[in-house]
């Protein structure tokens, strides 16, 4: 699980970060609405899926590199509850100004 402050995170979720859950790409289930979900390029490698009904932001994933066969799930889109057993912050440098508690946070790298 990832707490992710940069901009196009933060602007995606209308939010101080963006908090997600990656799994390989083969091993996410969509039980329905596929049709309803729609892709963009937020950059030159990134590619962000959203409900076209609701406008809710659902997934993220690298087109390509190390990571191309993974996505990673934005985590208040989901139901189900679940324990992460680990957390961490990434890109606290392009943190906004007027959130401040992740520098208290031992979940910071």
């Amino acid at each position: 699980m990832s707490h992710c402050h940069c901009s196009q995170c933060r602007k995606g979720h209308a939010a101080a970060f963006a908090s997600y859950g990656s799994v390989p790409r083969n091993t996410l289930r969509i039980l329905g609405g596929v049709t309803s979900i729609k892709t963009y390029a937020s950059s030159e490698t990134v590619l962000r899926e959203f409900c076209a009904h609701c406008g809710s932001t659902l997934f993220w994933s690298q087109s390509q590199g190390e990571f191309a066969d993974w996505v990673s799930i934005a985590l208040g889109t989901l139901d189900t509850p679940f324990m992460p057993q680990k957390q961490k912050h990434v890109y606290v440098d392009a943190a906004v100004h007027w959130y401040t508690p992740f520098k208290l946070c031992p979940l910071v790298d």
